[in-house]
């Protein structure tokens, strides 16, 4: 029998070699299954080709997957919304099909008319490619919807180590008002390019009835949300985006679905289990949205179909695939301790959601193989960001999620001269053997009203009177440094890849919040104020600076992803070094004392980088070294909450 590379780069994983080998026995019956000899996963995800509105030569096929149904019919202002005269005709599997000849007006809004259980209820078409909110009501219709969109940019080679801006279009206005995509590219991408960052993540993308769920109720999965424009509206903001060079990666939400009934897929065709699990197995417990089920052939053959046409007709270059510890575990992950290996292979995980997320991952990378995969997985599955051909589940990265909640504890429970300096370096450089990860601060997750990001938890009410270059505050300058600090050791060592969320480079204040009743609809909260990194007379240009100035260190010596090397922690006086590549890093924790290291290196370093730079919100530059070229000794000092890069 095979042995996997996942237990050679693992051993502890040994104990659970059947499980492993039975993990990819399933995937392997999976595609039998599910493919036709010299089928390959890119055919069998045609499904956009063959569900929906599909125009052939001078006459429009429609077909719908319903098995519930007893009769259903197209209806919309095409027909004035008449159930009499677009019947469709009955298949077999479920499958109902109806051929228009040219009465399908561009732009005509749609819904399908389905007959079930002795009711009749509309729905919209689940491939629809267009959906708007009705007039006067909450309720979406769908639209016909052909693209005239001529691309102009190719894709930007991928890249050596994802530099992610995690961005929301909505949000992303300094204005009171939900942003559109052409907004967005005109006046977004080019302050992403001006940082240096080289990939965007779009967050909400997929159309969601609920503005404020951040995107992560979808109910039309091949729509996108047209609060912001229309399809071509964000096609031209990907091709902008390529033509900036910037690598486009979409926020997936394949974990659950609305539990809206008519807007999404719950009850689409009067029965529960049609997309979903039967009963209480088919709703989240805590976030009240419908779970799919992964072992149905056509939820398989629709969301692989999904995952396809996103490639394929807006030319995403990956995807980050949200909630994955909730597909993976019957129990989602919650109140769970993934404290021992056991927990991953017992009769909680979900082998069905395994096998899909393997199926999803190697269709991905059969119709781009430089596309980006990322998985936002709290509970550490093993091989999760391993290759499928080593046992593993075939993503390229995994967020490292411990790491913001690690600084969250550290920062809520810890005095800054109680920090224990060995257990940051294992926070932050423990991982997965072999798997890839993107390392983070903070995303969106700790922006959210109810929480704090780490410059409004540093800094709280003086952030409002204390930010003028003109004010003198110790709690501002303990805020500025610490905040340069936890970001650079962050970005050089929890991952190979690293994500930051929109304004969270400049320290942006206050929380993310939507419009809501409890807020009186206010978009206050739910804007960017872009202006306030700008103003020469305020202190959030300093983290801007040093933001654009860290990621440049990676853009200039590529050094995420080579190894890490120890070289001196001393707890007593909060002094820590290591070495990525040809850079060596010298960090000064101590929130009083200054410090002094000696450091064995065999050629005369190149200062680089001084958190302490006047330009970054210090007070020097006073961080500098001595070389000794007789016995090769370079003695730093450091100044109190800095840090300095050198070359070596």
């Amino acid at each position: 029998m095979k042995k996997w590379e996942i237990l050679t780069r693992d051993p502890w994983l040994e104990p659970y070699r059947n499980a492993i080998d039975g993990r990819m026995n399933r995937f392997e019956h999976a595609k039998k299954r599910l493919l036709q000899p010299n089928q390959t996963l890119s055919d069998f995800a045609n499904g956009k080709r063959f569900f929906g509105f599909n125009q052939e030569g001078d006459h429009w096929l429609f077909r719908e997957w319903a098995p519930n149904a007893e009769k259903v019919a197209l209806i919309g202002d095409f027909n004035q919304w008449n159930d009499n005269t677009h019947v469709l005709e009955r298949l077999s599997g479920g499958q109902w099909v109806l051929s228009v000849a040219g009465e399908l007006p561009e732009l005509s809004k749609v819904k399908l008319r389905i007959w079930a259980n002795g009711q009749v209820f509309d729905r919209i078409p689940s491939y629809i490619e267009y959906a708007v909110q009705a007039k006067d009501v909450p309720n979406f219709d769908g639209v016909i919807w052909q693209s005239h969109y001529k691309w102009q940019n190719q894709a930007p080679d991928r890249p050596v180590d994802p530099l992610i801006y995690e961005t929301h279009i909505g949000i992303s206005s300094e204005a009171g008002k939900i942003n559109s995509y052409r907004e967005f590219a005109r006046d977004v991408l080019p302050l992403i390019v001006a940082d240096g960052y080289n990939t965007i993540q779009i967050m909400a993308i997929m159309e969601h009835p609920l503005y404020a769920s951040f995107g992560y109720q979808v109910s039309n999965f091949f729509a996108p949300s047209s609060r912001f424009g229309t399809p071509d509206d964000l096609k031209a903001l990907i091709d902008s985006a390529h033509g900036l060079g910037l690598t486009v990666l979409l926020d997936v939400v394949h974990s659950h679905a609305v539990s809206n009934i008519g807007e999404g897929l719950n009850q689409f065709d009067g029965s529960d289990d049609q997309y979903f699990h039967a009963g209480n197995l088919g709703n989240h417990p805590t976030w009240g949205t419908k779970l799919f089920n992964y072992g149905k052939t056509e939820v398989i053959h629709f969301l692989l179909s999904n995952l396809k046409y996103w490639l394929d007709e807006f030319h995403f270059d990956g995807f980050r695939f949200d909630g994955v510890t909730s597909m993976l575990y019957h129990h989602h992950g919650l109140g769970v301790a993934f404290d021992n290996y056991q927990k991953y292979f017992d009769s909680a995980t979900d082998l069905d959601a395994v096998t899909y997320l393997q199926l999803a991952t190697a269709l991905i990378h059969e119709v781009n193989p430089e596309a980006i995969i990322i998985s936002e997985d709290m509970s550490a599955m093993p091989g999760m960001a391993l290759p499928i051909s080593e046992g593993g589940i075939g993503f390229d990265y995994r967020l490292s999620m411990g790491v913001p909640d690690y600084w969250i504890k550290l920062l809520k429970n810890v005095r800054d001269e109680d920090w224990n300096l060995h257990q940051l370096w294992h926070e932050l450089t423990t991982r997965r053997p072999g798997e890839k990860n993107i390392g983070y601060v903070e995303s969106h997750d700790q922006a959210l009203v109810g929480d704090k990001t780490i410059m409004f938890r540093l800094a709280d009410a003086e952030m409002y009177t204390h930010m003028s270059i003109d004010s003198q505050s110790l709690i501002i300058d303990r805020a500025i440094a610490l905040h340069k600090l936890i970001r650079l050791i962050t970005f050089s060592l929890a991952g190979e890849g690293y994500l930051n969320f929109m304004g969270n480079e400049f320290g942006h204040p206050e929380w993310l919040d939507f419009p809501r009743e409890g807020n009186h609809d206010s978009y206050h909260y739910a804007r960017r104020q872009w202006h306030l990194a700008t103003q020469k007379d305020l202190k959030y240009q300093f983290l801007l600076a040093f933001d654009q100035a860290m990621i440049k260190l990676d853009q200039n010596h590529h050094f995420l992803a080579e190894s890490t090397i120890e070289r001196y922690i001393q707890e007593t006086e909060k002094l820590l070094a290591y070495q990525k590549g040809h850079l060596l890093f010298v960090f000064n924790f101590h929130p009083t004392a200054s410090g002094q290291l000696s450091l064995i290196i065999l050629k005369q370093p190149k200062f680089i980088l001084d958190s302490d730079d006047g330009k970054f919100g210090g007070f020097g530059p006073r961080n500098h070294f001595d070389y000794s070229s007789a016995d090769k000794t370079v003695n730093f000092y450091l100044e109190p909450r800095t840090v300095m890069v050198v070359e070596v």
